[in-house]
């Protein structure tokens, strides 16, 4: 792993060159969601991903990044802001795919104008992310029952093998109660519909075809209301497309980056 010094602490990314075909000298910077680390991209930034150079960054208190004293909502997604902005210079990131949280992220740093990328890719998310009354109550009250709640029918996964959903389930107690709380509370607290129209690169919204988490209505609205949007499912998926169905989603971004003619 390698790590960037910023505001006080390091945040944490895994960086590979890669075998795929590569965007000029500039590099993918992928952004997981809540509860999850960088290893939820292990396939888009290893050798068969869609583009290459790529990076996959720990978000703060995630992985092998310092965590923050924040409270959940608009300031720890700033802090998530912060980590992003700072991997996106230390690695020359010139386009960012952010699944769920990591879209909220993503879509925040564009809009304060921190970073200006060539294109985005939004995976599992959306403009709002509102969290049902039930799970943020197992999130405070049950962890065990929240992430098992999270791994049910057509929530993280459509149809994954026993050994992906054990280890979606082992990765998100390592992350932890506090910090996924914090992650899904942060979401709740997200809505930016009203300033979409400020999204003024290339856009690509992809979901997962059974997504009841942020389901593909989540994903028109977004390409249907930034300057240039696409909407795109990846069938047998759900939330976590890019792990669930991996060789799909890539052939996804891939097609996406060629017909914006990202280079």
């Amino acid at each position: 792993m390698d790590t960037v010094a910023h505001d006080g602490r390091t945040t944490a990314f895994r960086r590979t060159s890669g075998a795929g075909e590569s965007v000029g000298d500039a590099t993918i910077l992928y952004v997981h969601g809540s509860g999850a680390t960088h290893r939820a991209w292990a396939h888009q930034y290893g050798p068969d991903g869609p583009r290459h150079p790529a990076a996959a960054v720990d978000l703060s208190g995630h992985g092998d990044s310092v965590d923050v004293d924040t409270d959940p909502g608009p300031e720890t997604l700033t802090a998530y802001v912060a980590d992003v902005t700072a991997v996106a210079r230390e690695t020359n990131a010139d386009v960012f795919v952010g699944n769920s949280l990591g879209g909220a992220v993503v879509l925040q740093a564009v809009l304060d104008g921190v970073v200006s990328p060539s294109a985005l890719v939004l995976a599992g998310t959306g403009a709002r992310l509102t969290v049902h009354e039930h799970l943020r109550e197992l999130l405070a009250q049950d962890f065990g029952r929240a992430v098992d709640f999270l791994h049910g029918d057509d929530r993280l996964f459509h149809d994954a093998g026993a050994e992906t959903v054990e280890r979606s389930k082992a990765e998100m107690r390592n992350v932890g109660q506090r910090i996924t709380r914090r992650d899904f509370l942060t979401c709740h607290a997200f809505d930016v519909r009203d300033r979409l129209d400020r999204i003024g690169v290339p856009t690509l919204a992809v979901c997962g075809e059974y997504d009841q988490l942020t389901p593909p209505e989540y994903h028109e609205y977004l390409a249907d209301n930034v300057w240039n949007g696409q909407f795109e499912t990846v069938p047998d998926a759900a939330h976590l497309a890019m792990v669930e169905r991996p060789d799909e989603f890539d052939e996804a971004v891939a097609d996406f980056l060629d017909s914006v003619e990202v280079v």
